[in-house]
This record gives C-alpha cells, structure tokens and sequence, in this order.
C-alpha cells in the first residue's frame, strides 16, 4: 500500500461509525464517532491518521503528497454531507483542524479554528450567517491562530493591538466590539502576521489546511508535549492524528457560546455535574485560561433546554464509558453540539472516590477499581488542610483540591530554584497556561489572575495533584518590579504565600499542614486484601 492509497477516516453521515481506532485514528476522533453513535450532536469530520506524524514531520515527499490527497478526499466529502463548499464566496465551508493523540495530552498539541476564510469567502460567510460581527471576530481569530500556529509568531503584538483597541473604543470586553471596529481589528491583525512572518497570508483554502495539518503534526515534537509525554510516562506513543472537522460557531452572540463540562467533580470526585461556558466565546477562550467562564448555574439560566440537553448528554457518557468525562461542547444560536469527550484528568483524591463510587454503582468491579488507582501513590492521597485558620486576603476559583504554602514564583525557572533549594514553591501567574508545564511540575500550588477550572492548565495541574486556584479578580501584576498586589497586599517574589484548593482562600505566610486519612482506604485495603487472599 502507498501513502496515496490510505485514505481519510470519515465521521458523520455515510461516514464510518465502527472500528475507529485510537491508535490510527487518535483518542478525539475514536470518542467523536462513539458520542454519534450514541445519538449525540456531532459536527461531521474527517481523520488523517497518525501513521502520517513521523513521515510528514521528517519531510517525506510520499507522505506530503499522501497527507495532500487525504486532505483532498476528506474535504469533498465534508462538502458533500454539509452542503457547503470549501472556498465558496457564497456559501463557505469553514473547518477546525485538531490534534488527537492515541491517549488525551490536553493543551499541548495544536489547533486552529475558522479555517477557510480570506478576502471573498469572508464577505460570503457574511451573507449566509447574517451577522457581520460574527465573521469578522472568526476571521481576526483564524489570522492569530494562522500565524501563530503555522508561521510560529509570538502572539504579544496581537494581544497588544486588541488592547490599544480597547482602550481607544472605552471598552474592556472584545464581546462589545461592534462589527466595524472587529473589521479594522482584522485588518490590523493580517498587517502584524504579514510583517513578522514575511509573507501573505494564503488565499487559497486549500494550502491553508495543508499548512496547518503540518503544523498541528508538528506540535507532536514541541516542547511542551515533549515534557507532557516525559511526565506522564507516554513515550511509546508514535504520533498525533490530525482531525478537521466543520465549524460551529460559539460566537454567534448572546445565545451562543462555549464551554467544557466534567461529569462528575475532578477535583473532589462528587458526582455532579462541572461546568464552565463563556458566553459569545469560541472553544479557545475556555481553554485557553485568559478569561474567566461562568458556571452551569447561569448557563441554565439563559439557556435551559441546551443546558438540559448538556447534562443528559454527560450522564449518557459517563454510563457509556464507565469514568467521569471531560466533555468539549458548543452552543450556536441554542443549538448544542458535543465536541470531544475523554477520560478525565482528575486529582488523586478524586481518582480514589471516583473509583470507589462506580464500584458501588455497578459501573466496574473491584479488580478494575484497583487497576484504575495502581499508578496512585496511595501516601499522598491523604486530604490536606492548614492546621490552624487564618484571616485571608483575597479569593480566587478553587480549581484543584488540596492546600499547598511556599515561597512566591513569578516564572518557572524561578520556581525551579525555590524548589532544587529544598522549599516549596507557589506560582504565580496571570494565567493558566500549558506553556508552563514544567513550573506545574515542581510547584506545590498555582494561582492565577484570570482562567477556570476547565481550562487546560487547570486540568494538568489536577492530573499533577496540585493545588490550585484561577480567577482571583484581586491578584494584579506590575512585572517592572516584579511584584504582584493581591487584594491591599504587595507580595514580592519569595514572599510566602499559602492557598486552600477547598476554600478558594489566599493567605499571607508560611502555615502548617496536616492530612486526613479519606474514609475510602478502608475499602481500598480492604479489596487489596481480598484479592492478595485470592
């Protein structure tokens, strides 16, 4: 068999529902075509698979020319099934061009949205949406990310134009730009890729996913999925899929919006329903942690059948598959659409309630709920708390459980010499980000200005077991000192700082902490000791 002869894996109508995968297909599409089979809202979408990562990365030209022409085939069949053509200046077809490793690696490979416009099919976009703020938001966005992504440009100019625009409209939320300034915006954000990239922007559709596939393929070997792997013993696996699927638009206005959802708690394992959406955002603003979301509660408030909708859908998965999931969805103009579901990331603590409670529930029997927690340092699963209360100076989102004090950090590798000098370290930052993995990786708490408890940082850290708090609306920075105000407080690095992951609280100081032994070790043991008799 020739590259050419491999064709695209389709998920959709007509498409291919069975014996998908996660080693070929990767672990985002495998779950896509479960959540269509059980009945779920799935935008349709094609897989070029991981057996292409290696050879495409190291410039083969029969796998270039083998990714073209799965890129090719997959592309006339999303046109087929959506009714929409890719390029088209009247009816555009728009797509997201996403990694899918063979085990989840959230946020550390690459992804790119609203793929497909340029100069005409933006102004047919605009014709058959309706709504001209809605295209130029997804074009400025598609421009970053192009650059970003496929180019490697810093994106500190882009950040730094949307908020001179900001400051010049009296504003302080990119929801409230009006369509003519996003237009302006636009145009200002294709001058800044040109002039650091040294080159146009690609008109043709086409060459822009091909660009893009390359590069999401080319995330595989970056820094920090390099560290995600090391850390989380996944060497062996052989390469990211690349999944491009058609748009839908969580940026439509107040109806419209983007969120992720948790089955159950991954922080403490209850079993309810977590949930954070931003409303008129796309699915990047969630998990990203450069805004701070809203929670189920209002969600439902303004949107109840989607929410209903939501929760049923969750309940659905978490019984399909056995495990909490971490569920990816959009809303457009009230219509929900599932995105991606995986196993979730969750803290040890939560991993040993959450494997004792479907062991009750009848999901699984003891012998898997002991395979499930085997990697699980059954000494650190005691629950934290400070000894003795404290007065604290601010609140932020509890985002991971767990208490943790230590000197302040500002970057990783200032937290990296906190900790080689034998004291903890808290890192703080203004937001949550997978480009500090390897600061997660020796601090023993995070705080952070802006973000939520969904966002992909946020997520490492639970998997890591660290404390950790976003969203703290008092924490400000004033990095020319290198300092930070946390409410009326002034904190300097290696000041000490302490968080409670339970509370939300911030308090000045060193403080002593003890450990409770979680009334499910009973039961551990006790199923250890069966098993060993056995």
């Amino acid at each position: 068999m020739t590259w050419q002869d491999i064709a695209p894996i389709l998920i959709g109508p007509s498409g291919r529902l069975g014996g998908i995968t996660t080693e070929v297909a990767g672990s985002k599409a495998a779950q896509l075509a479960q959540m269509m089979r059980l009945g779920l809202n799935v935008p349709p979408a094609f897989v070029v698979p991981t057996t292409f990562c290696g050879p495409v990365n190291a410039n083969e030209p029969k796998a270039l020319e083998g990714l073209r022409q799965g890129l090719q085939k997959g592309i006339a069949w999303l046109e087929q099934v959506t009714g929409r053509r890719f390029g088209d200046i009247r009816n555009p077809l728009l797509v997201s061009v996403r990694s899918g490793a063979p085990q989840s690696m959230p946020g550390m490979l690459q992804t790119i949205l609203n793929l497909g416009l340029n100069g005409e099919t933006v102004h047919g976009f605009i014709r058959a949406a309706g709504n001209p703020r809605l295209v130029w938001d997804s074009y400025r966005r598609f421009i970053q990310a192009y650059a970003e992504v496929v180019e490697g440009v810093s994106g500190a100019d882009f950040g730094q134009r949307l908020t001179d625009m900001l400051k010049r409209e009296g504003i302080v939320d990119t929801a409230a730009l009006d369509p003519e300034a996003l237009e302006r915006l636009t145009a200002e954000f294709r001058e800044i890729a040109e002039r650091l990239s040294g080159r146009p922007l690609p008109a043709d559709p086409f060459e822009q996913l091909f660009a893009a596939a390359r590069a999401v393929y080319r995330s595989w070997e970056g820094p920090r999925a390099r560290e995600y792997r090391r850390l989380n013993k996944l060497d062996e696996l052989a390469g990211t899929a690349v999944t491009v699927q058609m748009m839908v638009f969580g940026n439509c206005g107040g109806n419209s919006g983007a969120g992720v959802a948790f089955s159950r708690n991954p922080a403490t394992g209850a079993n309810e329903l977590y949930v954070d959406f931003l409303f008129d955002a796309q699915g990047e603003d969630v998990v990203s942690g450069r805004r701070t979301p809203s929670n189920a509660a209002r969600l439902a408030a303004r949107l109840p059948q989607a929410a209903k909708q939501l929760e049923e859908g969750a309940r659905r998965l978490d019984y399909e598959f056995h495990d909490a999931q971490d569920i990816e969805f959009t809303i457009e103009n009230g219509k929900l659409y599932f995105l991606q579901t995986r196993t979730a990331k969750r803290t040890p603590r939560a991993a040993l309630h959450i494997a004792v409670e479907l062991v009750h529930e009848g999901a699984i029997d003891t012998q898997e709920a002991l395979a499930r927690l085997a990697d699980i340092d059954l000494g650190h699963l005691g629950i934290t708390r400070f000894a003795e209360p404290a007065q604290p100076i601010a609140r932020a989102i509890p985002a991971s459980s767990g208490v943790a004090s230590g000197r302040v950090a500002f970057d990783c590798t200032r937290a990296k010499k906190f900790v080689d000098g034998g004291e903890p370290a808290i890192l703080v930052r203004p937001e949550t980000s997978t480009e500090d993995i390897e600061g997660y990786a020796v601090a023993d708490g995070i705080l952070t200005a802006t973000g939520g408890r969904t966002a992909h940082a946020a997520v490492v850290a639970r998997q890591l077991g660290k404390a950790c708090l976003v969203g703290c609306q008092s924490l400000s920075f004033d990095e020319q000192y290198r300092d930070v105000m946390i409410g009326n407080e002034r904190i300097c690095e290696g000041d000490w700082l302490s968080l409670d992951g339970d509370t939300g609280e911030i308090t000045l100081g060193k403080r002593i902490i003890v450990a409770e032994r979680p009334p499910e070790l009973d039961e551990l043991e006790h199923w250890h000791r069966v098993w060993s008799a056995e």
